[in-house]
């Protein structure tokens, strides 16, 4: 008797042992590495950055941004991926290399297997801009010539395979016109090209150099791809209102972790996340780059992300893009 008595206490503390062992082994780390897959001094960097300082000081702990950028994003997810998923690796990025990208090019990692999502950040709107090489005022006005004059309508993307080159395509099936595709490397040169008129029209993603050349006059926007009007422009109507809702695509963009991080560091990261998108200077900070908050739980998030590789592969595959 006194022998069993020995035995279940000490099973019992041993079981005590493991729990204390696995809630210590799930505890937030001290420091958090966090992947931004894109250069520094872009919006989508300082958004990272502002998004980082404020779960520091809700967490309690360092956070050390580091910018993988490369490749669309896939540099820096890869690097996420095969990360430790002990919880002191995060990283920030547009969903395009998980629901694009592998479409177009051999992915160094399974997207949807290597890769947990912990919270939707923000989307960030895809402006189609005429510029001064063309005297078109709405949408609708920019379709007819298009139709009048095959291939004479020029669209300026940041990429061959970008999301605008996606949405230009989207756009060609749905009205049936003839577009001449302007690939870009980036959106640098693109914008200066469309303020000098080197093309009829210009998709890229809301931000505030695009907004200065709004306000100048320089460039007019057409509509907006996006889940609703951008709050800066009420008056422009997204794809969708136009009748084009296969084409009314922006760029979501969130926090993810390795796959096999914990589940309960994942709800303790999202619950952080949806916090600090809920106070009013970081709202603010993100609204006034025409970014707008998103935020929700980890699995509609992982839901929409399986919803938009579906849909893509669809679209790459219907419209045969290739990347470069």
């Amino acid at each position: 008797m006194f022998l069993n008595h020995r035995r279940r206490a000490l099973v019992a503390a041993l079981g005590l042992c493991a729990i204390a062992a696995s809630v210590h082994a799930q505890a937030v780390p001290k420091t958090i590495r966090l992947i931004v897959a894109y250069p520094t001094g872009g919006v989508s960097d300082v958004v990272a950055r502002a998004l980082a300082d404020k779960l520091a000081t809700q967490l309690g702990v360092t956070f050390v941004v580091e910018n993988k950028a490369g490749a669309s994003g896939t540099i820096g997810m890869d690097a996420v991926a095969k990360a430790a998923p002990d919880g002191a690796t995060l990283g920030f990025s547009s969903i395009s290399p998980l629901v694009l990208n592998p479409h177009l090019v051999k992915s160094p990692f399974d997207p949807i297997k290597d890769i947990a999502p912990v919270a939707s950040v923000m989307y960030s709107p895809v402006l189609l801009l005429a510029t001064p090489a063309t005297g078109t005022r709405d949408f609708r006005t920019l379709i007819d010539d298009a139709r009048a004059r095959p291939g004479a309508v020029r669209w300026a993307t940041s990429g061959q395979a970008s999301l605008g080159h996606v949405v230009l395509e989207q756009v060609r099936a749905s009205a049936k016109v003839d577009i001449t595709h302007i690939p870009y490397k980036g959106g640098g040169q693109q914008l200066t090209d469309a303020v000098g008129g080197q093309f009829e029209i210009l998709s890229t993603n809301a931000g505030p150099s695009v907004a200065v050349q709004i306000k100048s006059g320089k460039l007019r926007p057409l509509a907006v791809a996006a889940p609703a009007r951008m709050e800066s422009l009420p008056k422009v109507p997204t794809l969708a209102e136009l009748g084009y809702a296969d084409a009314n695509q922006s760029s979501l963009f969130g926090i993810f972790a390795p796959a096999g991080t914990s589940p309960i560091l994942i709800d303790k990261y999202n619950v952080e996340i949806n916090k600090a998108l809920a106070s009013p200077d970081l709202r603010a900070r993100l609204q006034s780059t025409d970014n707008v908050p998103t935020g929700g739980r980890a699995e509609a998030f992982a839901s929409e992300i399986a919803s938009e590789f579906e849909s893509n592969g669809r679209i790459v595959r219907a419209a045969g893009i290739k990347a470069e």
